[in-house]
């Protein structure tokens, strides 16, 4: 098995994440993420902001989906590195977008973004190659 289109520039398909309250509060607590930002509307509102908003361990979660959909199940992450920008919030959508930036042997590494009405949420470097037996 291999990984699909492997060249340099090519552009990933995107993805739209609808995000609504039960997804946000979900994600937060199947990564034990309990800070309570992630579910509580109040106290996110005593923070400043103005609902609750995604974790970074979610929004880690759901660039390794963006990847390994397009990747396939013979793949792994290697490596990821992310910076966080504007938050999510209910009501938001994500839409994921990928360029492959270098390919050095077997691992694929791709500029991943997603991004809400309000900007870019999150920006990431992601090295995904695909597992022991798999070729490109």
């Amino acid at each position: 098995m291999s990984l699909p289109q492997c060249e340099v520039g090519y552009t990933l398909p995107s993805l739209d994440l609808p995000l609504d309250r039960t997804l946000i509060v979900a994600a937060a607590m199947a990564s034990q993420d309990y800070e309570d930002v992630h579910h509580d509307p109040a106290k996110a509102q005593d923070r400043g902001t103005p609902d609750i908003f995604m974790s970074i361990n979610s929004t880690n979660g759901f660039i390794d989906r963006y990847v390994t959909d397009w990747s396939g199940p013979a793949s792994r992450i290697r490596k990821i590195s992310l910076r966080l920008g504007v938050p999510n919030f209910p009501g938001d959508t994500m839409t994921f977008t990928g360029e492959i930036t270098a390919v050095d042997g077997a691992a694929v590494t791709i500029k991943v973004v997603g991004r809400n009405q309000r900007g870019a949420h999150v920006t990431a470097d992601v090295t995904v190659e695909p597992t022991q037996g798999a070729s490109t």
